[in-house]
């Protein structure tokens, strides 16, 4: 059974400025190393000076030692990202819904969204690094958590990611909270039922947040109107193993 309240997840629009910008400086780029490139062809070798720079002594004592494992962040989340995921509860049943080794590639995350072309291309100009996830099932709701890790090599990725999961769960409406011990989850509890053709009405909760380059989403769907407590819960004690 798809999750319904993957259909709820909206993508941000973007343009083609970026691109766009960046096209006409590689152009710009090329036509003046052409130019340059004649100019110069056409005057006579100069003799270079010598080369000579002041002697630098070389610092002494010990550099810093390097920071323990366990307060590296960047050396846990470049491990294994599955291993930073909450794991199912005892005797829940654990779902495979678009993965069977934890592992999300960007297309199948892509499909997430209203509209799956423009967040694939968004995406890849977004930086997006990988994509880890677990689904389970326990009585009559079900839980799914991703956590999506994104290269971030000019600005924080993961910080207007979640942002933006959190202001479309503001427009579905609903009570907000904000994830006990954070300052960047939120959880949203939708009061009303969700539903589609073909498939049973369920609420939905949902939770978003970010640490770093990790973009944080927690999604339980119900029969029954989830509790805020579940939501926070979940979503406390996944931030805290990030």
């Amino acid at each position: 059974m798809s999750d319904p309240a993957a259909d709820r997840h909206r993508p941000r629009r973007r343009g083609r400025t970026t691109l766009m910008i960046a096209t006409a400086a590689v152009l710009g780029l090329v036509a003046g190393t052409c130019t340059g490139y004649l100019v110069q062809a056409d005057r006579e070798p100069t003799a270079l000076p010598p080369l000579s720079q002041p002697v630098i002594e070389q610092a002494k004592g010990k550099g810093p030692a390097p920071l323990p494992a366990a307060r590296d962040r960047r050396l846990k989340t470049d491990g294994d990202l599955r291993k930073l995921l909450l794991k199912k509860p005892r005797g829940a049943r654990e779902e495979d819904l678009l993965s069977d080794d934890g592992w999300m590639n960007l297309a199948d995350y892509a499909g997430y969204f209203d509209e799956p072309d423009e967040a694939l291309h968004n995406f890849i100009l977004d930086g997006f690094r990988r994509a880890a996830t677990i689904s389970w099932q326990q009585d009559d709701t079900h839980v799914e958590i991703r956590l999506i890790q994104f290269r971030q090599e000019g600005e924080a990725v993961a910080e207007g990611h979640a942002a933006n999961n959190q202001r479309w769960a503001r427009i579905d409406g609903g009570d907000e909270r904000e994830v006990p011990g954070t300052t960047t989850g939120t959880a949203f509890v939708h009061a009303e039922v969700d539903e589609e053709p073909g498939y049973l009405p369920v609420y939905t909760a949902q939770a978003h947040g970010w640490r770093g380059d990790i973009s944080m989403e927690v999604w339980v769907t119900g029969a029954e109107r989830i509790p805020e407590a579940t939501i926070l819960d979940l979503a406390e004690r996944q931030m805290e193993r990030l």
